[in-house]
C-alpha cells in the first residue's frame, strides 16, 4: 500500500496565522475547518490545487508552538516535520498584524535547515500600513516577505505563480480517483489508527483522547493494483449530543464524507461492544446508500475471552437485523491484523455497486416472486399489479418498479422486493435504491433505502 499524488506544497506556521484560510483559497473550496480558535487544525490536511495547468498537492498542517506538557504540541510538531520532509515547496505563513514572534523565529530556524524552497507569506496584510510593516519579517532570514490576505484573496495569485515556477517538473503519478472509503465511527474507536495501519505510516495524530481528529482527510493509495481513496473523519455522535462549534462542524463534514464515498467503514470498539450510537452511525451510511462494512476494531482486546469470532459476529448480526446484508470484519489496528481482508472486502463491494442485472432475468425473478407471494388485497379497489422492473443506474444499484398504483406498495412489500433482488442477484454489502412509479409516470418517487 502506497500513497499517491503530484508535487507537494506544505503550509506551515504557528497557530492562527491563517494557514487553513490560505489552503481553502488555493484549493477553491472549504475542505479544512476554519475557526477563530487557535489550533483548530492539528492533522495534515491534503487537497488538490491547479494553477496554469499544473496540478499539485497542498498540505495544511497544525500550528507549531513551544511544547507544553499534557497537550498535543509534540504530536503536531511531528506531523509538521513529516509534511516538511515530503514537501517540494514550503509556504511559511506569518501574521502581518502581530509582527515576527519568538514562535515565528523557531519555525524559521526549522525551515532554514531543510534546504528546501521556502516562500515567506505575511498574511492578513489588507492595509497599506501592514504591508509596509511586513518588511520586518526580513529578520527571519528567509528572503523577501510576500504580503497576502487569504481572506480577501490579495496576492494569492502571485503566490500560486511562484509555486508553479518553483515546483520540480511534474512526474507521472497515479490518478487521485478510485474507490472512496469513508471511515466513520464514534470518537476514540480507532479510526485514525486504522488510517495509519492501512497506509503503514503515522498519517494522522493518534491519541487516547477522544475527538483528536476533527477534519476530513483524503488520502489516495494503491492496494493490490486497485486505486483507493481513504477518507478519515471526525468521530460522529447522535445529533442531540453534538456540541456547538468545531465538533458540530466536524460531524457535518463526516456526514458529507459519507455522501461522497462509495463504501463506509463503520468502526466500532470491540471492547465496548455495539452501542446505540454505533447503530445510528450505520444508519447514516444506509441513508447515504453506501456500501457498508461494520469494522470491529481492537479485536486484540477480546479475542482471548470466552466468546469466539463466530459468537461476536452472530451477536452483531442480531443487532444489525435491520440490514442483514451488511458486511462484517474484525481487525486490530494496533497489531495491523485483518487490514488486507478488510480492503479486499471493500474492493469487492465497490465492484458489486457497479454491477448490472440483465433486464429479462430481473423481470423473470420478480414476477415469479410476485406469483409466490402476491401483494395484499386492499379493502377497496383492485390488487396491486407489477408491470415492469428495470435497473436504471449503478453506484448505487437502482431499480425502478412500474406499478398500476405505487401508493399501494407498502413498506413491507417493498422490502420483500429488495430481498428478492438480493436473493437472486447478490449485491451483498451495498445498499440498494428501489423506486416505485405508476404507469407512464415520469417523476421519480423515492423508494426505501
Amino acid at each position: 500500500m502506497r500513497a499517491a499524488g503530484p508535487g507537494i506544497v506544505a503550509i506551515v506556521g504557528r497557530p492562527n496565522v491563517g494557514k487553513s484560510a490560505l489552503f481553502n483559497r488555493m484549493v477553491g473550496g472549504r475542505p479544512a475547518l476554519v475557526e477563530d480558535v487557535a489550533g483548530t487544525t492539528r492533522d495534515r490536511i491534503y487537497g488538490e490545487a491547479t494553477w496554469r495547468g499544473r496540478a499539485f498537492t497542498l498540505v495544511d498542517t497544525g500550528g507549531l508552538e513551544p511544547d507544553v506538557p499534557g497537550t498535543y504540541t509534540p504530536l503536531v510538531r511531528a506531523q509538521v516535520e513529516y509534511a516538511v520532509r515530503e514537501a517540494d515547496v514550503i509556504l511559511f505563513v506569518v501574521d502581518a498584524k502581530d509582527g515576527a514572534t519568538a514562535a515565528d523565529r523557531d519555525v524559521a530556524d526549522l525551515l532554514r535547515r531543510t534546504n528546501k524552497p521556502v516562500l515567506l507569506l505575511a498574511n492578513k496584510a489588507e492595509s497599506e500600513e501592514r504591508q509596509a510593516a511586513s518588511v520586518a519579517f526580513y529578520e527571519l532570514g528567509l528572503g523577501e516577505p510576500i504580503t497576502v490576505s487569504a481572506n480577501h484573496g490579495l496576492g494569492v495569485a502571485d503566490v500560486l505563480d511562484m509555486i508553479v515556477d518553483t515546483l520540480p517538473p511534474a512526474a507521472a503519478a497515479p490518478a487521485a480517483g478510485g474507490l472512496r472509503l469513508a471511515i466513520v465511527g464514534r470518537p476514540n474507536v480507532g479510526k485514525s489508527a486504522l488510517v495509519n495501519a492501512v497506509l503503514g505510516e503515522e498519517r494522522v495524530i493518534v491519541s487516547d483522547v477522544a475527538g483528536t481528529t476533527r477534519d476530513v482527510i483524503d488520502t489516495p493509495f494503491v492496494f493490490e493494483s486497485h486505486e483507493l481513496v481513504l477518507v478519515d473523519t471526525a468521530g460522529l455522535r447522535r445529533r442531540g449530543s453534538i456540541e456547538a462549534g468545531v465538533e458540530k462542524h466536524a460531524a457535518l463534514r463526516a456526514r458529507r464524507a459519507l455522501e461522497r464515498s462509495d463504501v463506509a467503514l463503520c468502526v466500532l470498539d470491540m471492547a465496548e461492544g455495539f452501542t446505540a450510537q454505533d447503530a445510528h452511525i450505520v444508519g447514516y451510511a444506509l441513508d447515504a446508500l453506501r456500501g457498508v462494512i461494520v469494522v470491529g476494531n481492537k479485536w486484540d482486546l477480546v479475542r482471548d475471552g470466552a466468546w469466539t469470532r463466530e459468537d461476536f459476529e452472530r451477536r452483531l448480526r442480531w443487532k444489525l437485523k435491520f440490514a442483514p446484508w451488511l458486511s462484517i470484519r474484525f481487525i486490530s489496528s494496533l497489531e495491523r491484523t485483518g487490514i488486507a481482508s478488510l480492503l479486499e472486502e471493500a474492493v469487492r463491494i465497490g465492484e458489486e455497486r457497479k454491477r448490472r442485472v440483465d433486464t429479462g432475468a430481473l423481470n423473470q425473478a420478480v414476477r415469479r416472486a410476485v406469483a409466490e407471494k402476491p401483494p395484499p388485497a386492499p379493502a377497496k379497489g383492485g390488487r396491486l399489479k407489477l408491470l415492469y422492473v428495470t435497473q436504471a443506474e449503478i453506484d448505487p444499484p437502482t431499480f425502478v418498479f412500474f406499478l398500476n398504483d405505487p401508493a399501494r406498495a407498502h413498506f413491507g412489500y417493498r422490502r420483500y422486493m429488495e430481498n428478492v433482488i438480493r436473493r437472486h442477484f447478490g449485491f451483498e454489502g451495498t445498499a440498494l435504491r428501489l423506486i416505485f412509479r405508476g404507469r407512464g409516470e415520469e417523476q421519480e418517487g423515492q423508494g426505501p433505502k
